[in-house]
């Protein structure tokens, strides 16, 4: 008995070979797993991430005839595919930004030194972070989401919602300056 190899290329090369080796597609998942977990997480807490991670990867697989094949990079798909799961979830993900609001400033830090100066900062606005994101309209918020913990570009972000590159672009404009306006339009990581 023989193992196949295997199979690494482009994106849109795997999504291609799952269709008569539906195998092929769990080399999406080694790639693009872990990243999604942390979007997730970060959104709506470890507990649903890995729920919906899974939920992700079945949702595609089961679409994966209808993937456009001209795009090599599937990251912004599996994205997409994510954002529109985690919508369904919006009242949980309102509820935990609330709950930051009311929870007090956990003030363990951790060394060394760099880190423990990054971490008193993002604790210092945590409250008034997490009420500005709870604040944003959903659509902006999944922009700004998508770029500042998906590590996705304009593009990218564009292709994941199913909007224009400009429409990104406003929509982040607006909800960094609304996050920015909740900071006191002040960056605490940045040194005075």
């Amino acid at each position: 008995m023989t193992t196949q190899p295997a199979i690494r290329g482009a994106d849109s090369e795997l999504v291609s070979a799952s269709l008569t080796d539906p195998e092929a597609f769990a080399e999406l998942f080694d790639r693009y797993s872990a990243m999604l977990y942390r979007y997730a997480s970060q959104r709506l807490g470890p507990e649903p991430a890995e729920d919906l991670v899974g939920e992700t990867f079945l949702v595609a697989f089961s679409r994966r005839q209808s993937y456009d094949l001209a795009y090599q990079d599937a990251r912004p798909w599996l994205f997409g595919i994510l954002t529109k799961l985690v919508s369904r979830h919006r009242r949980t993900e309102a509820a935990r930004y609330r709950a930051f609001l009311r929870a007090p400033v956990d003030s363990a830090v951790e060394s060394p030194a760099d880190r423990v100066a990054a971490g008193v900062s993002a604790q210092a606005v945590r409250t008034e972070l997490a009420g500005a994101l709870a604040g944003l309209p959903a659509k902006d918020r999944d922009v700004l989401l998508l770029i500042a913990w998906g590590d996705l570009t304009y593009e990218e972000t564009a292709r994941a919602l199913g909007i224009p590159v400009g429409t990104v672009r406003s929509r982040l404009n607006r909800g960094r300056r609304k996050v920015r306006a909740a900071l006191g339009d002040a960056n605490p990581m940045e040194e005075e």
